[in-house]
């Protein structure tokens, strides 16, 4: 069960005070004796953190609240004389949650418009590198290493290891980091994989360059995916699980 679910604003209220807090004076370290002072300092580090990231980010997007008044704000509210009615604030600090989601938006639309020209750009230059085979739809592909096995259908299930990297080199996704191989339906999938991993046999290893269109297209996959990312990946099938057929009627076993 879930005992609270502290707010932007809640959170930076605590940040302000710890900080005014500690340019007054050189706290002592807690005494962390029992468990229920380990857990009250616990829960105000989770906090800590937790404010940390966000602040961050409302300063990355341009959006900075008066601290003065933030702690002003908070001191008036716990002595009950808050110059501002209550039904005004909860206005307010839905206001200030809706300017959050609309600079984020803004944000995110800048950096895929961004994107889309880099990974266009990319595109048109690896497709004339040595080695580079690219599909009727857009993906491109170079075998790493050939196997000899049987290739899959988008309806099988298969077993691989991958690597995942944006254009920069950057890994986002890897089950090699994992130490385990992969295991899904191939119709379960991104589209650039349903189609590039039915070019592969058993054994192979290929290195594949989708499209955005074919990945995750304009919206990405948030938080780690930005909209419009060109992906690379390196796929190596292990294994075919082939889909079951279906049971015939009057097929039922008998004892």
């Amino acid at each position: 069960m879930k005992l609270f679910k502290p707010t932007l604003v809640a959170m930076a209220l605590v940040s302000v005070i710890g900080c005014q807090q500690e340019a007054k004076q050189e706290e002592k370290a807690p005494v962390l004796d029992t468990e229920v002072q380990k857990q009250a300092y616990g829960l105000g580090a989770s906090i800590g953190m937790f404010t940390q990231r966000n602040l961050s980010e409302q300063e990355k997007l341009g959006l900075t609240l008066d601290q003065t008044l933030i702690l002003r704000g908070f001191k008036d509210s716990l002595a009950g004389k808050s110059v501002i009615e209550k039904e005004e604030i909860q206005a307010l600090m839905m206001n200030l949650e809706q300017s959050m989601k609309t600079k984020q938006q803004e944000a995110a639309t800048k950096a895929a418009e961004a994107s889309l020209a880099e990974g266009q750009k990319f595109l048109e230059e690896n497709a004339k590198k040595e080695g580079v085979q690219v599909t009727e739809s857009g993906i491109q592909y170079v075998v790493l290493a050939e196997g000899e096995g049987e290739k899959p259908q988008a309806t099988d299930t298969v077993k691989v290891h991958y690597r995942g990297t944006f254009l920069n080199g950057e890994e986002f996704d890897s089950s090699y980091s994992r130490n385990q191989p992969a295991v899904f339906p191939l119709n379960r999938v991104i589209a650039g994989w349903t189609e590039g991993v039915q070019l592969m046999s058993v054994g192979s290893k290929f290195k594949f360059t989708i499209p955005s269109d074919l990945a995750y297209g304009p919206n990405g996959n948030p938080p780690r995916i930005p909209g419009n990312s060109v992906l690379e990946f390196e796929i190596e099938l292990l294994e075919i699980q082939k889909a079951e057929e279906p049971a015939k009627v009057g097929d039922a076993a008998t004892q």
